[in-house]
């Protein structure tokens, strides 16, 4: 089989953690990395003894695919340029800055048979614990995504980076429609509340935050037989319903996409390439996902920033 020439774009901290994982691959080359800032990718390139480029045209020659982890309002430009050149993408969240533009990489991906990939790796965690198994939806769920300041990702909200996570979270896990939006926040996007009013009857309370004193990420699910609390830091779970929930987070034990998610996308990127179709989050999955944040976003009154200009839509 032909190995897959897969390249990174974005030499940042996730964009090394992407190339790590894209390198262990069995019958995937990393086969260059691109950054706008030539010392950042020629460092990154150093250690796994590939190409750095500066120029995204010259960087997709001679790819197959390319995985995106630049700042998320370069997301859009990049990833249509990537899907025209005939390259399968995969997008790290947010994929892009509105849902306009998500669709609009969907359909490019459509009309050239490509894989659109987006990057929301814990719901791979979550699906393979079990977490969307049950048939009935939740009474209410409540999300606290709290992180230290890290000066990354201030060219977007805090939805959008932090909060998009579990609103991803929330549509898997109900299957429903977003009926009505309350929300509130600092202003300038780095503290939002939202409660969200979804068709199944579910209230979802979700509060994210940039600049808190330590990490926080929990999600508390509420049904009317139990409560299941889901710890995304300490990696723990409690649960008090019927349902077959696995708490398993040992490295010898559980399952891949529980142990490394980041992995277990790369593998479904792969293997999504050489079948044809995704088995990982998907750019249709990502285009309500976007919607309800902006959503969010103008309900909290954000200044969000724009996305690329969709005039130039899908190039056939």
């Amino acid at each position: 089989m032909k190995a897959l020439r897969v390249g990174v774009a974005g030499a940042g901290v996730f964009g090394s953690y992407h190339a790590a994982k894209i390198d262990a691959l069995a019958d995937v080359e990393l086969a260059g990395l691109f950054d706008t800032d030539r010392d950042r990718a020629a460092a990154l390139a150093s250690k796994f003894t590939v190409g750095e480029y500066v120029d995204f045209d010259a960087f997709l020659e001679n790819l197959d695919a390319v995985v995106i982890a630049t700042p998320a309002t370069s997301h859009f430009e990049l990833g249509e340029a990537a899907l025209n050149a005939g390259k399968h993408v995969f997008i790290e969240k947010p994929v892009a800055t509105t849902h306009q533009a998500v669709q609009a990489l969907v359909e490019i991906a459509s009309s050239k048979n490509l894989i659109l990939q987006a990057g929301h790796q814990e719901r791979y965690v979550c699906e393979a614990i079990g977490l969307f198994s049950r048939d009935r939806a939740p009474q209410r769920i409540e999300c606290v995504r709290h992180v230290p300041f890290t000066g990354r990702c201030g060219d977007v909200s805090a939805v959008l980076d932090l909060m998009v996570h579990d609103i991803d979270l929330i549509r898997r896990l109900t299957g429903a429609e977003l009926l009505n939006v309350s929300a509130d926040g600092d202003g300038d996007g780095e503290k939002v509340a939202a409660e969200l009013f979804l068709s199944t009857g579910t209230l979802a309370m979700l509060s994210a935050r940039r600049a808190s004193k330590a990490s926080e990420r929990r999600m508390t699910i509420v049904y009317d037989d139990g409560v299941i609390d889901f710890d995304f830091v300490r990696r723990t779970l409690s649960n008090t319903t019927s349902a077959a929930i696995s708490s398993v987070f040992d490295t010898g034990e559980a399952p891949l996409a529980v142990r490394d998610p980041l992995a277990h996308g790369a593998s479904l990127f792969a293997n999504g390439i050489r079948r044809g179709t995704t088995s990982g989050v998907s750019g249709e999955d990502a285009v309500k996902t976007i919607e309800w944040a902006r959503n969010i976003e103008q309900a909290a009154g954000i200044d969000a920033a724009r996305d690329i200009d969709l005039r130039k839509r899908v190039r056939k």
